[in-house]
């Protein structure tokens, strides 16, 4: 285990969101770094304001998470005292970045009336997906398809699979600008959120019965931690969380990784990570769309990689026709910034657009027929 610490100072404050501050750091050596600051643990910082940051993943020269993270200010002027916020519920325990969060479950919160009795999802839609980017290309393609036919309430589920803070996610930032988003729910030790939960069960029942929500959508914040093994991929957690909507009586719409972008044979059509979730990790059945692409050649390659796991044999697969580039395109340009995916955006990779907006139709599709 190796933690690297080293102390700077704030050159310049790039961007301040609601609760962190992206800022550039000049380090002793005259290096200078991006980095981020908790405005859920400090006070806001200001140039010349000296820290103690945690530049791990810039030494080892990570792509995700590759910036320096400030510990704590050095200036005795910004530490914090007074009196604790209401909250209980530790997250990060027993480090020394432990806070105590207002959860759901705690009486105080106002949710626990909301919750009590109420210990099922009644058949609410939930998608379930792996990788952070599919959360605004899902609610775009979401409300472009919905039009017309009624308001919808999405809830966003953030898991504890990568990120922690919901505030690193400039996707959920532009998601509340937009005000597409019921609410946001944080769970395990992911925190942040409009809500925050002890576990991804509470955190579903929150999603229907606080937020009021008709659909769901959990994945985990940015980044994802992978290795070239069999298992050892935090979205694996997918599987899990189909579990987890089955048992609540939820519909567990899972949103395929699906990829010919990507140079990487064990990610090429429809991802390992995909299959080994669903075939393994997943107990009980999901319904599993996934897009009959445009490309015969590319379509095959994902029929055969279903037939092949067997992944039938324990899911609904449910085989959509791929919407237009164009229509994809049009969705996505609501959303007023760019949506990527592995650093691949829509024209770069369109059967990974297809892929979640298959999932986000069928949830739409099991929305509409409980109207009816």
């Amino acid at each position: 285990m190796g933690i690297e610490w080293k102390t700077g100072t704030v050159k310049s404050i790039i961007a301040v969101r609601a609760k962190l501050q992206e800022i550039v750091l000049e380090m002793a050596d005259g290096s200078s770094c991006r980095a981020y600051h908790d405005l859920s643990a400090f006070p806001p910082l200001m140039p010349g304001h000296q820290v103690l940051a945690n530049t791990t993943a810039v030494t080892l020269g990570l792509g995700t998470g590759g910036a320096h993270f400030v510990l704590a200010p050095l200036a005795p002027e910004l530490s914090t005292g007074g009196a604790l916020p209401p909250g209980h519920i530790m997250k990060l325990r027993y480090t020394a970045l432990q806070r105590a969060v207002l959860a759901v479950e705690e009486a105080e919160s106002g949710a626990q009336e909301k919750l009590a009795g109420n210990n099922t999802l009644e058949r609410m839609p939930v998608l379930i997906g792996e990788l952070h980017s599919m959360l605004p290309a899902a609610v775009s393609w979401l409300r472009y398809q919905a039009c017309g036919e009624r308001p919808l309430r999405i809830a966003y589920v953030m898991t504890d699979g990568a990120a922690l803070p919901i505030a690193i996610s400039q996707h959920v930032e532009r998601l509340n600008e937009l005000r597409w988003l019921a609410g946001t729910i944080t769970y395990g030790h992911a925190y942040g959120g409009d809500h925050e939960a002890v576990n991804k069960y509470t955190a579903l029942l929150a999603a229907k019965h606080v937020l009021q929500a008709d659909i769901a959508i959990v994945t985990m914040g940015p980044g994802i931690v992978g290795t070239g093994t069999a298992y050892g991929y935090t979205g694996i957690e997918t599987g899990e969380l189909v579990n987890a909507v089955a048992a609540l009586e939820g519909i567990p719409i899972f949103m395929s990784r699906v990829s010919f972008g990507d140079r990487r044979e064990r990610h090429r059509g429809l991802s390992h990570h995909s299959i080994t979730a669903l075939k393994t990790a997943a107990v009980a059945r999901a319904v599993v769309p996934l897009p009959i692409l445009s490309s015969p050649a590319q379509s095959g390659i994902v029929d055969s990689q279903t037939a092949t796991s067997r992944l039938m044999d324990k899911h609904e697969i449910v085989w959509r026709e791929a919407p237009a580039l164009d229509r994809m395109e049009t969705a996505m340009q609501a959303y007023g910034v760019s949506i990527t995916s592995m650093g691949r955006g829509l024209r770069d990779d369109p059967p990974f657009f297809a892929s979640v907006c298959a999932a986000a139709d069928e949830a739409l599709g099991k929305l509409f027929a409980a109207d009816r």
